[in-house]
């Protein structure tokens, strides 16, 4: 993928003219991050953008990913001061702990209001995150009312809501837009793994040969489980792609593979879990 490719400029503009505009409102700043991807994810221009605010990162769809790595985010994140869950927000898994956690970021924002004589004010905090990453079903789950747009597609909210969820907690949704480049082509690479970067804009063939590419790196085992092959055996990942189609019975005329079919499933596998739980980044080791 380009790292220079252009994604949404003026939607970029208008979400971060959002976000300023509506940070005065705010008392904190909670961000989505897929648990699979949680560097990728994260909008490099966001801590630019709110400063000083608090900020909670919820490492979400950890169901996905492999628990070793989203332990040891969570850990590394919390070192640089970043208060961090992993959840899942489809299901509710670990979105129990978020008032408390709220609650604990904003301690002297709590006592603070207790002193002008305003106890019962209630702590907003913005919620952001790129598409995809669960922003509409975390606030669905809090929410406990469905009024948030939910869809597997990116781009589907469109402006700001609040939503009170309980406990004195309001939350404040905001579009997820990606930022304008990749720097780094692997991190576009990511992204169009998780779904976040739309698929009518890729090459799906493309796409799944470098996903095939990384799980063989690292998770062989997985291909190997899944697909009945030995990822080894095979010189290129195209030769991978190939084998597996070829597997799963997917073949055109002549009896040559239907690649750009196998791709989609592939694809459309990973992210749906069938590989089992796999994270596509660690963290840096520390020294």
């Amino acid at each position: 993928m380009d790292g220079n490719v252009q994604w949404f400029p003026g939607h970029m503009a208008k979400t971060r003219r959002q976000i300023k505009e509506s940070l005065p409102q705010v008392d904190a700043v909670t961000e989505l991050l897929d648990a699979r991807a949680a560097e990728s994810s994260r909008n490099p221009e966001l801590s630019a953008l709110i400063g000083q605010k608090p900020r909670i990162s919820l490492l979400n769809k950890c169901d996905l990913a492999d628990e070793r790595a989203t332990r040891l985010w969570i850990s590394h994140l919390e070192s640089a001061g970043v208060r961090a869950l992993a959840v899942d927000c489809r299901s509710g898994k670990g979105l129990g702990a978020y008032n408390k956690a709220v609650r604990e970021l904003l301690d002297s924002t709590i006592k603070s209001n207790v002193k002008r004589g305003m106890p019962g004010r209630p702590l907003r905090v913005m919620v952001v995150g790129i598409p995809n990453t669960g922003k509409s079903s975390f606030i669905n789950r809090m929410a406990g009312k469905y009024k948030a747009k939910v869809a597997d597609r990116p781009g589907v909210t469109r402006q700001n809501q609040w939503f009170p969820i309980g406990g004195g907690i309001e939350l404040l949704d905001t579009p997820g837009v990606l930022w304008p480049k990749f720097d780094d082509p692997k991190v576009g690479d990511r992204l169009a793994f998780i779904g976040s970067v739309k698929d009518d804009i890729l090459d799906s063939e493309t796409m799944a040969v470098r996903l095939l590419e990384v799980l063989r790196a690292e998770y062989s085992d997985r291909l190997r489980a899944r697909y009945g092959i030995e990822p080894d055996d095979f010189t290129t990942p195209f030769c991978l792609l190939e084998a597996v189609g070829k597997k799963r019975g997917m073949l055109v005329r002549g009896g040559e593979t239907d690649t750009e079919r196998a791709a989609n499933m592939i694809l459309d596998e990973y992210r749906a879990g069938k590989f089992g739980r796999i994270s596509l980044e660690w963290p840096p080791k520390s020294d």
